[in-house]
């Protein structure tokens, strides 16, 4: 998995640099706040889409996830918390097949 656009949250902290832990290379981050938000593109590079719930209106919400129905982009959800996050990321196909903290098969690999 190379690019993750993060759409929502107006601040993300240590978010980003966790998310290229998981194996992220590019992390694109769009807080969401504006209005004219819903008129802009999905970057063509993007492999996957995460989408902070708590922190994004409907409308714009909406918008992106035709937007990445045309293009046949996954999108995951989460609250903005890392473990919210994390959760919904392990649990998307998409990632897991490219994480390098789990197994092909979906299982995880954590250390407890």
């Amino acid at each position: 998995m190379s690019s993750l656009l993060v759409i929502g949250g107006d601040k993300l902290g240590a978010i980003p640099d966790n998310l290229k832990n998981l194996g992220f290379k590019d992390v694109i981050h769009i807080d969401g706040r504006k209005v004219q938000m819903v008129k802009k593109e999905i970057p063509d590079h993007i492999d996957i889409i995460l989408i902070l719930t708590d922190y994004i209106n409907h409308n714009l919400a909406k918008k992106i996830k035709n937007k990445a129905s045309k293009k046949e982009i996954p999108i995951c959800y989460a609250r903005r918390s890392w473990c919210a996050i994390y959760s919904s990321l392990t649990n998307c196909e998409i990632a897991c097949e490219q994480c390098p903290f789990l197994s092909h098969t979906g299982q995880s690999n954590r250390r407890t």
